[in-house]
């Protein structure tokens, strides 16, 4: 499973290296834009209830989660149903990626090469959901073109992974929309460029005080009639959240 990047978001670090032919004040630009991105989907914390739909032509299944975020280096997701699943958690902790299992009264550490494997059964990947590469630091960008797309203008910016990350993309292209500062779609290319996946971002509309999109569907290209939905049922943001919140020892505890 491929590294993806949603916002459900997370760390923003360093200005990115001037690529190509762009110059530097369209890299800035570029940076600047996916930094206000990430702080209209993410704040300086947040709170957010969502469903997850993994889709599959013979079934689907849909987990209900809480998350809790602050900066960059923290992160937290707690399993709230279904009941077999209830109170499993996962926990991001600066470089650190703990994983909770109830059954087992478990706790495990997960290596990097974990963090590219699917999450719970869907499309998304661990790196996903608890965010360990960064949308910043971890590409170069440049922004090729305004585009009109479901009815917003749009920046179309093209993330390149920088030779000493993790990521497996070899490029990524976002669509930001120009009045909101929101992602529109996301797709993701392989070495050879071949398209890999596509996000949808949806529904946008006020919650938590902020206007974001409300529903994320990514779709991969290579498997017919599967996807994967998130829904955000409730979201806060910018509220106090004690470092402590993101221990390990919580981790069994958090409700």
């Amino acid at each position: 499973m491929k590294k993806l990047i949603i916002k459900l978001s997370k760390p923003l670090f360093l200005l990115a290296l001037i690529i190509g032919t762009g110059s530097l004040s369209a890299q800035e630009s570029a940076v600047e834009i996916i930094r206000k991105m990430e702080d209209r989907m993410q704040g300086n914390s947040s709170i957010i209830e969502m469903t997850m739909t993994t889709v599959r032509p013979r079934y689907s299944r849909e987990v209900s989660l809480k998350s809790w975020s602050k900066g960059d280096d923290y992160a937290l997701i707690l399993i709230t149903a279904p009941a077999r699943d209830k109170g499993t958690a996962y926990l991001k902790r600066g470089n650190e990626i703990w994983n909770y299992v109830p059954n087992i009264d478990r706790m495990i550490k997960l290596p990097p090469s974990m963090m590219s494997q699917s999450w719970m059964g869907s499309d998304f990947s661990n790196d996903d959901l608890v965010r360990e590469s960064s949308n910043i630091s971890d590409y170069n960008h440049r922004i090729l073109r305004s585009e009109r797309y479901e009815g917003r203008d749009c920046w179309v910016i093209e993330l390149i992974p920088r030779p000493e990350s993790s990521i497996v993309f070899g490029k990524v292209i976002m669509w930001i929309a120009k009045d909101l500062y929101v992602q529109m779609k996301i797709e993701n290319y392989d070495e050879d460029d071949v398209l890999v996946s596509t996000l949808y971002f949806k529904n946008i509309k006020k919650m938590g005080g902020r206007t974001i999109p409300t529903r994320i569907e990514m779709i991969p290209h290579d498997r017919r009639g599967q996807k994967t939905i998130l829904e955000y049922k409730a979201a806060q943001f910018d509220i106090p959240i004690e470092d402590s919140f993101f221990s390990v020892q919580n981790l069994k505890n958090v409700r």
